[in-house]
């Protein structure tokens, strides 16, 4: 049985592209939710990570979702849209992401003025372990 991605970074030891996958929901709102580990020394691959909105967030004012770490909540993505059945990339200006020691992903679901009623989406985070000694 594989090891829970809450517990050690998932890493393979083949040549290939690791991601991580979390389900998130309107009804997780103002959660930081943890979608995984990130080994040490891996690269996040920028364009291929961020989240698939399945069905679009519709709180009155703000649908946002942040991506970030468990001391910076919005260290990868900062306040991606969720009102479009999309996916959307994470935003950070930096153009990759090498994680210096193993990292635990979170996502934080903000949503504010009338309450939504709807809003689904998937956070993705595709990683590159350092695996090529």
């Amino acid at each position: 049985m594989p090891a829970s991605p809450t517990t050690v970074a998932r890493q393979y030891p083949y040549q290939l592209v690791h991601y991580l996958r979390k389900s998130i929901a309107y009804t997780d709102n103002g959660t930081a939710l943890e979608v995984g580990i990130v080994p040490a020394g891996a690269l996040i691959l920028k364009p291929a990570s961020g989240i698939h909105v399945t069905t679009a967030f519709n709180a009155g004012t703000n649908n946002y979702i942040d991506i970030g770490t468990t001391a910076d909540d919005d260290y990868f993505g900062t306040d991606l849209s969720g009102t479009t059945t999309t996916f959307v990339p994470l935003d950070e200006a930096v153009g990759g992401y090498l994680v210096a020691s193993a990292t635990r992903i979170t996502a934080t679901v903000g949503l504010t003025g009338t309450a939504a009623t709807t809003g689904a989406a998937d956070v993705v985070i595709a990683y590159i372990p350092d695996n090529d000694g």
